[in-house]
């Protein structure tokens, strides 16, 4: 009961925090753009989250493979298929990136 009571007092925290996020202090008065390095740190996220899946695509490729050798075709080119398909996340968050940050 105690961690639902700490939980809520954090939402209602959060709640009345919005006006203060609301004012428009920062970027639209003059002061610091932090666009740019949002942009660096999600593009790193994106690129890390794409390393991870293409690891885990080449694993299960790797066992299909040595599981059922004569699979070897369909899983090649399933497996060249997935990459395009993770490797093109990468390259949509870089384009929206160079879109957005100017």
């Amino acid at each position: 009961m105690r961690y639902f009571r700490n939980i809520f007092m954090a939402l209602g925290a959060l709640i009345m925090a919005v006006p203060a996020f609301a004012a428009t202090t920062g970027a639209a008065a003059g002061g610091p753009n932090f666009a740019p390095l949002a942009a660096g740190i999600g593009m790193g996220i994106a690129s890390g989250g794409c390393g991870i899946g293409e690891g885990i695509a080449a694993l299960g490729a790797t066992q299909g493979v040595a599981r059922n050798p004569g699979a070897r075709p369909l899983i090649q080119f399933m497996f060249i298929l997935g990459l395009a398909f993770i490797e093109s996340m990468a390259l949509f968050t870089m384009l929206i990136i160079f879109a957005l940050v100017k």
